[in-house]
Order: structure tokens, then sequence, then C-alpha cells
């Protein structure tokens, strides 16, 4: 991070700020979701609802094991923002240096215990019956590419910790332009199916992580790959892993919500309902971007300043963020409704498949523009170090209130309890954050 940029974090008009960190980071998201999307029409379109069911299956286990480097690189680029704040400079780089240790050493061990375990996992998720078959297929190839993903996460946060949004974004675009490039390559014109969905992944996370390593490598950079800086420091390791904790928990409820989810929209709806949530699923990544876009930008920025200590700097831009990423998420929201069925049309021709998805559609983004309470909620104790807190409003929706309502509601309402499930607990999410965020940040700030 240069001079200009430890300045401006402190200095400069808080809605520039969080423009400048928090637009990179929605378009890389976006670009991400619009992927996700695409990904999920070639393989409905060219391989079938049962390819469709496949990913749905296996993209939160793969998720899971590269959510190492995202927890890795959000923990310990908290750590980073506010050793910028305090002007300890070469703290930072050791922080970046066991980041990058802890994320190819556990990002590896995971992969194994996949490999390992593979019919074991995909059962548990929900790999059964017709699915199974090319579950296993798409996810013995994607497994490939996974700690390259975990990478590539774990990079993202570091670079924009060091003021550097622009190149985050593309660290996250990266993969999506080059997966939706190869998609018609493998699946169509090399008909390879399933497998070549999975190949045009692996190969874009790769692409990812070489781009990151790039960078690092670069003038552009301030952070160092040196033996000194990669030597285990177990102070910084205990931090990270705490603070990164709060995402890896998140993500780890979040697989056991697809455990449970998996699970019962198979048992109510068979593999129609696994790929009515696989539509879901992707259009809840695009609906959400503008909001996990400026989650992201909001969090260097208040680390920043609250290891600065400019409190009323911190209170404006919790402020600035709640309402910008609510007012839009609603924008957002509102057309989702509007165009539901020319939305779903989208990515399929099947007209029973179409049929139940549009309903199932709009109930389970009912309370969508609650979201944002809770994120930044969240964010906001992450961000200044308070691992606790966070971890507590970060499981409050799927720990708490998800997973039990989606066993609860189906027994009386079969799978449509599984759609109202979502809007219920994003009320509950918001409701809980709310209430907890006034009391511990009186109590922060007031510290």
């Amino acid at each position: 991070m240069t001079e200009n940029t430890r300045d401006a974090f402190g200095t400069q008009p808080l809605g520039k700020l969080l423009r400048q960190q928090a637009i990179p980071a929605s378009a890389g998201i976006l670009v991400m979701s619009i992927y996700g999307i695409v990904d999920t029409i070639f393989v409905g379109l060219w391989v079938g609802s049962l390819g469709i069911g496949a990913i749905t299956v296996v993209m939160p286990i793969t998720f899971l094991i590269a959510s190492i480097g995202m927890a890795i690189g959000i923990g310990g680029s908290s750590i980073i923002s506010r050793a910028f704040g305090e002007g300890e400079d070469q703290k930072a780089f050791r922080v970046f240096g066991n980041q990058v240790g802890l994320t190819l050493v556990l990002g590896a061990l995971f992969v194994v215990a996949g490999f390992v375990f593979i019919d074991q996992v995909l059962s548990l998720f929900g790999g059964r019956g017709e699915v199974a078959g090319p579950a296993k297929e798409y996810f013995t190839i994607v497994l490939l590419g996974v700690p390259f993903l975990a990478f590539a996460m774990m990079s993202n946060n570091v670079i924009r910790a060091e003021g550097h949004p622009r190149i985050a974004m593309f660290v996250i675009m990266i993969p999506a332009v080059v997966n939706m490039l190869l998609d018609p390559v493998f699946i169509i014109w090399l008909d390879m199916g399933i497998a070549g969905a999975a190949w045009a992944t692996t190969l874009a996370y790769i692409s990812s992580a070489t781009f990151a390593v790039w960078f690092f490598l670069s003038s552009s950079s301030q952070m160092e790959f040196t033996r000194a800086i990669i030597k285990p420091d177990a102070e910084i390791v205990r931090e990270t892993l705490s603070l990164g904790a709060v995402t890896f928990a998140r993500q780890g409820t979040i697989s056991l919500l697809a455990v449970v989810l998996n699970n019962s929209l198979f048992f109510y709806g068979g593999e129609l309902g696994l790929a009515i949530y696989g539509i879901i699923g992707r259009l809840m990544m695009f609906a959400n971007f503008p909001v996990l876009g400026i989650t992201q930008g909001f969090i260097p920025i208040v680390g920043f300043n609250f290891g600065a200590r400019y409190m009323k700097r911190v209170s404006a831009i919790i402020r600035l963020s709640m309402v910008s990423a609510t007012s839009i998420a609603f924008l957002i929201f509102t057309g989702i409704m509007i165009f539901t069925p020319h939305i779903v049309s989208i990515f399929t021709t099947d007209p029973e498949l179409l049929r139940e998805t549009v309903p199932a559609l709009r109930l389970a983004f009912l309370a969508t523009p609650l979201i944002a309470i809770n994120l930044l909620g969240s964010a906001y104790f992450q961000a200044i170090g308070r691992a606790k807190p966070a971890l507590i409003l970060a499981l409050s929706k799927q720990g708490f209130l998800l997973i039990p309502l989606i066993f609860l509601l189906p027994l009386y309402f079969g799978i449509n309890g599984i759609w109202f499930s979502f809007p219920i607990a994003d009320i509950g999410a918001a409701a809980i954050t709310g209430y907890y965020f006034r009391y511990a940040y009186k109590k922060e700030t007031a510290g």
C-alpha cells in the first residue's frame, strides 16, 4: 500500500472511497455470477436437468474447500488493514507470508481428503439416484482446480487491503471470463458434456491463481515472497484463523445447509427439486452482487479507520454502506419479481421445470432487500478484529434459522416449505443483527 493510498483511506470523502472499493468488487462478483448463470445455461441446454443437478450437488463442496483461502484472506487482510492504519508495514508483510503458507497447506490437505472420501462426500451432499454419476464425473475434475481457487480467493482480499481494488476485481473476473469462453469449446464443439463443463471450470481457476501470483511478483505490489515473512508466526496464525473462522464457519454452515437442502429437495421433489434450486441458487448470487461488493469494499475502509481511531468516519461509512446496499438490493429485487418467468426461461426449455421454478423463485426472494443488514453487521466486527460477534451474526441466517426451518416447514407445506424458509430466515437474521449490532457497536465505540 502506498503512502497516498494510506492517506486516502483516512482522508478522502467516504462516498468516493466506497465507490472506489465497492464498484470493482461488485463488478467482479457480477461477472462471477453471470458466469454461474451462463455455465448453468450451457449445462441445462446441452447436458440436461441432471447436469444442473450435478453442479448443484458439487459446487457447495468445492466452495467449502476454496473458502479456506477466502477465510485466510479475509482474516489476514483485517490484520493487514489495521496494521497499515497503525503504520506497521512489516507486520502486514509477515501476515501475508503466513497467509500464503496456510492456504497452500490447508487447501492441499482438504483436496486429498476430497479424493479419498469422494463417494461418501457426494452422497452426503445429495449426489444420489441418477444425479450420482454426473456429479462424480464433474467433482473429480473440478477438485483438481480447487487449490488454485483457494489461493485466488486469499489473494483477492490481500490485494484489496493493499489498496488495489481493480486488480482484486480482475482476480475474480478472470476465471469467470475464461470459463465462459471455454464452455462452448468443451461442452458443444468437443461434445464433452459435463466433463467439458468441469475442465472449463478447472482451467479458469488455474488462470485466476496465475494472475494473482504475477501481480504479487510485479512492482505494483508491496508484498514480498521471502523466507522471513513466510516463516510461521504463532500469534499471526492464531489471529488470522480466529478472524478467518468467521468466514469459514459461514461457508461451512452454507455447506451444511447444502447437505440439508439437497437431501430435502431430493426427498420432496426428486431430481426436479435439485434442478429448481440450481437455477434459484445461481440467481441468488446474481441478485446479491451489489450487497456483497459493498460489503467487500466496506471492510478495508472500516479496518483502516478503526486502526487509526477515526471513529466518526467509521460511523459514517456504516450508515452510507447500509443505505446504499439496501437501496440497490431493493431495485434488483423488484426487477426479479416483475420479470420472473422471462428470467427462468433463459435457463431451460423444459416446461415442467419452467412451471415449477417461477413460483419457487418468487417465494425464495421475498425478503432479499434485508440481507444487507446481516452481511454488513457481521463484516463490521470482522473488520475491527472482533471474531465472536462477527461469528454470531454470520451464523444467524443459515445456522440458527434457515437449516431448522428447512427441517420443519416441509413437514407441513411440502417442497414449498423449503422456499418459505428463505424469506423467514432473512427477516429473522436482519432482526437479530439489528438488535445485537446496536448494543455491541455502542460498546465497541465507547471502548
